[in-house]
């Protein structure tokens, strides 16, 4: 919303002219309206910038009662004594007797319906309350608005905190302050990018745009590191805590106590959102007892240095980032920077090191939210490992213990970044290091490049045989096998996992990784002929999976028993496996998983007679798999029902009919890919038009697979 409407309302009060365009905020003013109607005090909260003086003046002009609104500014009053006299004044009242302000604006107000407008009162507050409290007991006409980066505390207050603006709207507001000083600039992706990185900040926002006069938005993109000394030259008349966002953030620092200061200087070691356990483990000690860091804290909450939010996972707190990099700097001044983020580290480690070992639980699906949460942390701590010395065992750990993150949940391509790094670095740890080189040998081979898999599992086998560790062998060996499988090397891969296998029992091994090596050794049995066999050692890892809570490895699981029943002619039994087996994977955001199902699910649905729709289907799986790495790994054994869905479909078609299909479902995004082929009810499918030629593994025209990757594979992307 863009409006130029002046805010003033009737003539009686004092509400000042909008000098500029009033942008956005559409959802915020009839919130704040309603609010504002309901209650007879109301505060406006927020960080500093954050627009609220300008939004509490809009809302106050369009609901001012028959007294009219009247706005004290009492960013300028630093003595608690004179802020009866500030409201006075700002009420234009003389009074020449000897009573006190407070009676003068009692007398004044006794029969009168306003406003009361109390803006930056922050500094004030227990003033501000006793003077609010009194006010509104002794005359029933007035109304408090007030304006300030906490809460009054005033029994019936009514709070309003004001979030930063939204994407769009922050880039309307930066293209609309720049048209004032010369060309605006295009609704581009550094624009965008431009916005988020100042969080939406209204001041910031306004401050970028002043500099855009001189600089491109690209060119400020790299400037923006040293934002404080950037966003500078807010106008003369605007108020002085307003014109650098330094010294906006700068006036809510100077209202902290000590302790205050002391704990926003070391949350900023935290990136995205945190919890209150890591609070307490990472910023206490030193000036600040754990038992303490609780209300200091709420304290932070209550002066809007830090917001709280409701999540899945309960309650979470985050830091505006130009608020974070605030407090950074008071931090290094301290010089007690490197000790935090040691901290910090550490207790990332240990919740990578509880997470590994939950995802063989029920609590998976929990496991996976909270690492997908934590994201931002983790990635932290491991830069951290990278670049402090004598820290890449720690690094290595790290990024091999996320193994269940970056495989089953849709996160290759990042895996793949961290890994390639780590296992470069000469740690002097070794089992850090095998570990971190086989599941970067796993992740390789997900995303179909396999002579950068073979290699790191050809270093993992050949060191760990060296040192004497058979948990590392057991792993190389189990990753070799399933590059044979994803190869076409059947009789080699059945060799290696059967003898993986062997290993992982001989030392007592059992999680969703052991599980995997079954269901892939029954994939290789399948492709060989032998169904039975197959169904048998998937029904045997279903039946372990479910009895604990299992669910990654058991979508794998229901995806061979569904090749099998579709091999055996049995479509209706294949396709309620494979919906299973496609809810489970897209819940984890596992884009392999997801995508072998549809592909499944597509040949199915041709069999079932519906050649349109299986054709839809590949498309949209055709979509998909740019985001995991080589379609089908390249296998002729995984490709072979591709392609005699595809020949099926376009025999029913025709090709113009065909290819029109698959474009139809190469334009959906995943989640409207999956939610398609799981909303496809048995009583809905059509006759089958004619039987389907199944094609047997054994009967697969052998060809070579890729040598590397067409893609290096993405994140869940679509």
């Amino acid at each position: 919303m863009r409006d130029h409407q002046r805010s003033s309302g009737p003539a009686d009060g004092n509400l000042p002219l909008e000098l500029n365009a009033f942008v956005g905020r559409t959802a915020e003013l009839a919130g704040l309206a309603r609010v504002l109607d309901a209650a007879r005090l109301v505060t406006v909260t927020g960080p500093g910038g954050v627009g609220k003086s300008r939004l509490a003046a809009r809302a106050a002009g369009r609901c001012a009662p028959p007294g009219g609104v009247w706005r004290v500014e009492l960013a300028p009053v630093r003595d608690a004594e004179f802020v009866d006299y500030a409201v006075v004044e700002a009420l234009g009242l003389k009074d020449h007797t000897t009573r006190l302000p407070r009676e003068t604006l009692l007398a004044h107000l006794a029969e009168r319906q306003l406003l009361l407008v109390l803006d930056g009162f922050e500094h004030l507050v227990d003033a501000c309350a006793g003077l609010v409290a009194e006010l509104l007991r002794e005359v029933p006409g007035l109304r408090v608005l007030a304006v300030g980066r906490r809460p009054l505390g005033v029994a019936g207050e009514r709070v309003f905190p004001l979030a930063p603006l939204g994407e769009q709207e922050a880039v309307e507001l930066l293209r609309e302050r720049t048209a004032q000083h010369g060309p605006v600039p295009d609704e581009g992706p550094e624009v965008r990018e431009l916005c988020r990185r100042l969080d939406g900040i209204p001041l910031a926002v306004e401050l970028a745009a002043g500099r855009l006069r001189a600089l491109s938005p690209g060119q400020l993109l790299e400037r923006l590191d040293d934002r404080f000394r950037l966003l500078t030259g807010g106008g003369r008349d605007v108020l002085p805590r307003h014109q650098t966002l330094r010294t906006a953030i700068g006036w809510s620092h100077e209202l902290c106590t000590p302790r205050e200061r002391l704990l926003w200087s070391r949350l900023s070691v935290f990136a995205g959102p945190f919890e209150l356990e890591a609070v307490e483990y990472v910023c206490s000690g030193q000036g600040l007892d754990a038992d303490d860091v609780l209300d200091v804290l709420g304290e932070l909450l209550a002066q809007s240095v830090v917001a709280r939010e409701e999540t899945p996972l309960g309650t979470r707190y985050r830091m505006l980032d130009t608020v974070r990099a605030y407090g950074a700097e008071w931090l290094e001044a301290t010089g007690d920077a490197a000790r935090l983020r040691r901290r910090h580290r550490d207790w990332y480690l240990g919740l990578a090191t509880w997470c590994e070992l939950d995802w063989f639980s029920p609590r998976q699906a929990e496991v996976a939210a909270r690492v997908e949460a934590e994201l931002p942390n983790l990635r932290c701590a491991l830069e951290h490992c990278l670049s402090e010395p004598g820290e890449a065992h720690l690094g290595q750990y790290l990024a091999g213990s996320l193994w269940f993150y970056w495989a089953g949940c849709g996160r290759l391509s990042e895996g793949r970044h961290w890994l390639e790094q780590v296992v470069q670095l000469d740690s002097g740890h070794e089992q850090s290091r095998l570990k971190a080189l086989w599941v970067l040998g796993y992740v390789a081979i997900l995303q179909g490049d396999t002579v950068p898999a073979l290699a790191a599992l050809a270093e993992c086998r050949e060191e760990a045989e060296r040192s004497a560790d058979p948990t590392a062998v057991a792993y190389a060996e189990h990753r070799t096998g399933c590059l044979a499988l994803v190869t076409d090397d059947m009789p080699r891969a059945e060799t290696l996992l059967r003898s993986a296998l062997d290993r992982y029992q001989e030392i007592g091994e059992l999680n969703s990784n052991v599980l995997m090596g079954q269901v892939e050794l029954a994939m290789a049995r399948a492709f060989q002929g032998d169904l039975p066999g197959a169904v048998r050692m998937c029904e045997d890892v279903r039946r372990v999976c479910e009895d604990h809570g299992e669910r990654w490895t058991r979508s794998y699981a229901l995806y061979v028993l569904a090749y099998a029943a579709w091999a055996e002619g049995d479509p209706a039994r294949a396709r309620t496996l494979l919906t299973d087996c496609l809810g489970s994977a897209h819940a984890f955001h596992d884009l392999l998983g997801s995508v072998l199902a549809v592909e499944l699910l597509a040949l199915v649905t041709v069999v079932e007679g519906d050649a349109a729709e299986a054709a839809v289907l590949q498309g949209a799986a055709g979509r998909m798999w740019p985001s995991v790495g080589l379609p089908l790994f390249g296998s002729a054994y995984y490709n072979a029902p591709h392609e005699l869905c595809e020949a099926t479909a376009r025999e029913r078609l025709g090709d113009e009919r065909y290819e029109e299909c698959v474009r139809e479902g190469a334009r959906l995004v995943r989640e409207a890919a999956v939610s398609r082929a799981l909303e496809r009810p048995l009583d809905a499918l059509p006759t089958p038009r004619g039987p389907v030629r199944h094609t047997t593994a054994t009967a697969v025209e052998k060809q070579q697979p890729a040598a590397s990757r067409a893609h290096k594979g993405g994140e869940t992307a679509g």
